[in-house]
């Protein structure tokens, strides 16, 4: 993979990334796939969330009320979440977030930790898909996995939400230059060839 530059003008390669796309855009496997091949962990809230529903933690049980909803876990849970992880020591070269920031609020939370560890963000990948394919893929998923959060009804919830509260924080990033736009409805090799190439265009 040819290795981009940091945000910041130096010649550093660029190592903290934002997945970004609607729920079932495919950001998971490929935050995990880019995490790989830069050697820097892929972070992901969602795992977080679900990892605390199934072990019926306080903070799980009160994110699975609002993830069965399908709405988010308020940002004050979720800003602490995520300042923790990337204060871990695999964190301190680099990381690929994926899940968050979703709204404005948590942009600028984003932008204070950053700024707190002295590592501005480098790049913010951007899955594009279509509305009707994103339902499909969800309710396979939920059908496979059997996941009560992933009903017709709450999927659609969620789209509704993302283009309310996640889909404005592309403008932020665009205004910055940070934003590379990748088509998320190709097959996952060929999404992680374009990504590949977006960091490859820096």
């Amino acid at each position: 993979m040819t290795t981009p530059t940091a945000s910041n003008g130096s010649t550093a390669p660029a190592r903290r990334l934002l997945i970004v796309g609607p729920p079932g855009a495919g950001k998971g496997t490929q935050a995990v796939r880019v995490a790989e091949e830069l050697s820097i962990p892929a972070i992901s809230t969602g795992d977080i969330f679900r990892a605390n529903v199934s072990g019926q933690t306080e903070l799980g049980v009160l994110a699975k009320s609002y993830m069965d909803k399908g709405e988010y876990v308020p940002d004050s849970v979720t800003n602490d979440m995520v300042r923790s992880r990337l204060a871990e020591a695999d964190a301190q070269d680099g990381f690929l977030l994926d899940g968050y920031p979703r709204t404005l609020d948590q942009v600028e939370a984003l932008d204070g930790m950053l700024a707190e560890l002295g590592t501005p963000l480098d790049l913010v990948l951007l899955l594009v898909v279509e509305q009707e394919e994103v339902v499909q893929r969800l309710v396979a998923r939920g059908a496979e996995q059997g996941r009560s959060d992933d009903t017709e009804e709450t999927i659609r919830r969620r789209l509704e939400v993302y283009a309310e509260q996640t889909a404005p924080l592309i403008d932020v990033y665009d205004q910055r230059g940070l934003v590379r736009r990748v088509d998320g409805m190709a097959s996952i090799d060929e999404v992680t060839a374009a990504l590949r190439e977006a960091l490859g265009a820096r």
